[in-house]
């Protein structure tokens, strides 16, 4: 004989059988719900306005791309305001980068989707700061940030294993760090004129 509250369980539909349980900490994928999709602020910033969607090689189009804006946009710029404008920048784009990337990366349900390209757009300027404006220094930069941000010497391949966007963006600030301080060692010693 039932009681009355199995009886009245066993008359209920089966909740869980309708809908995954949430509490339960299942994922919606693995549950068998749709993803909820980026907002498009997240989805514009973290592809650099569709940079990212370039092939082959997103990543390096979204390099050149930046090489390119900040030539365009230094040129403008007072040789005082330079750098600080680049630090600047350089800073804005990871604050904004780490969010976006991670909103990205959870609704695509990747580790670090490949056409999340704001990452390298951060690494990038920051390989760029204090560089006199020269063909030679830009082609430079580019070719030691995106060689650090390929090979990953440490700690830039530790810091990509930090959750979401914040792996997602510091594994490249990084790169850009190491080709900063290499590419000031190449003009302190005399090794790259501009």
């Amino acid at each position: 004989m039932s009681t009355p509250r199995e009886h009245a369980t066993a008359s209920e539909p089966d909740s869980s059988a309708a809908a995954p349980d949430r509490s339960a900490g299942v994922p919606p994928a693995v549950a068998g719900a749709s993803r909820p999709r980026a907002p498009q602020w997240a989805t514009l910033t973290a592809t650099f306005f569709g940079i990212g969607r370039l092939h082959p090689g997103p990543g390096t189009w979204a390099s050149v791309a930046t090489v390119g804006i900040w030539a365009a946009l230094a040129h403008e710029l007072s040789p005082a305001l330079r750098t600080p404008v680049a630090a600047a920048l350089a800073l804005l784009i990871t604050l904004i980068g780490i969010p976006a990337a991670t909103r990205v990366a959870r609704a695509t349900g990747g580790k670090d989707p490949q056409f999340v390209v704001i990452d390298e757009v951060a690494g990038q300027l920051i390989a760029l700061i204090a560089v006199p404006l020269a063909w030679k220094t830009f082609l430079a930069g580019l070719i030691l940030f995106r060689g650090f941000d390929i090979i990953k010497p440490p700690p830039v391949r530790q810091l990509e294993k930090l959750p979401e966007g914040t792996g997602i963006v510091l594994d490249d600030v990084a790169a850009g760090i190491f080709a900063f301080v290499v590419m000031h060692l190449l003009l302190h010693f005399g090794l790259l004129t501009n």
